[in-house]
């Protein structure tokens, strides 16, 4: 199984080249069918993903969560995975190929650099603590997600008033619709990474019966949790509208990845147990 799942490590960027590829050619060409294929590309490399991490799983009896590189790969098809489901909820055009550059980029690393352990610590053997990680992973996917519609309702923005009509206009959503993606890919975010949360808050005082809640990697998340949860709040009262809620995704993504860079670089923290 070890040998498939190599085979399947060096198969998932290359599939992921191929997606990207297709969504590319469709950002320039703009045809109808080629949406229609891109659709499909996308979810026979969501299934072959989805098969590759649950081999890996079987194989090296543990979540794919014990090194970056590990996750690099869960991010990756998190990041897929919640484009798949925003385009079929909203049947959105032209803008798949921004993200699912991130997801060749983490796919490509990932495959790259990848550790295979077999003997890893026993809290990471655990199920429940693999689904509480895919579900930040998610979160931070969705946070992702908003923030590349914000930056290309911006870029459109600038370009409608500059008076430039070229391939970004003519192939990217209207305003408006950028604004709700981002929205809806925040809504998704938020969700995930309450469920995430949730799931910490039931587990931790199992797996380290000596944690804090004033980790430095737990604050960073409820401050986080709490912006995107204030910011979807001002949205849906009618409080916030139009660039206020885009330039918050972008603020909220940079804010993550700032924290992320702390809490796993600098300060000390339990989640870096890995």
């Amino acid at each position: 199984m070890q040998q498939v799942v190599d085979t399947l490590n060096i198969v998932m960027p290359l599939f992921y080249l191929a997606v990207f590829g297709s969504f590319l050619f469709n950002f320039i060409k703009d045809h109808r069918r080629a949406h229609n294929l891109n659709r499909l590309f996308l979810f026979l490399a969501l299934m072959l993903h989805t098969t590759y991490i649950i081999l890996r799983t079987i194989a090296f009896d543990h979540p794919p969560i014990t090194n970056v590189f590990e996750i690099f790969t869960l991010l990756s098809f998190a990041i897929a995975l919640a484009y798949f489901i925003l385009e079929l909820a909203t049947d959105i055009k032209g803008t798949g190929v921004f993200i699912l550059s991130l997801s060749l980029k983490f796919q490509l690393i990932s495959s790259i650099f990848i550790v295979d352990l077999l003997e890893v610590k026993d809290v990471l053997r655990s199920n429940l603590l693999g689904i509480h990680v895919f579900s930040a992973l998610l979160g931070y996917a969705g946070i992702t997600i908003s923030a590349v519609y914000g930056f290309l309702y911006l870029l459109l923005y600038d370009d409608i008033k500059k008076s430039k009509y070229g391939l970004i206009f003519e192939r990217l959503p209207n305003l408006e619709i950028l604004e709700k993606l981002s929205f809806y890919s925040a809504i998704f975010g938020f969700l995930t990474l309450t469920i995430a949360m949730a799931i910490g808050i039931i587990w931790l005082p199992q797996a380290f019966p000596d944690f804090s809640f004033t980790d430095a990697k737990l604050i960073a998340t409820a401050v986080i949790w709490l912006l995107y949860g204030a910011g979807i709040g001002f949205k849906i009262s009618g409080k916030w509208q139009g660039k206020k809620v885009v330039v918050l995704s972008i603020a909220g993504f940079l804010i993550a990845i700032a924290s992320t860079i702390i809490t796993n670089f600098i300060a000390r923290s339990f989640h870096a147990f890995y």
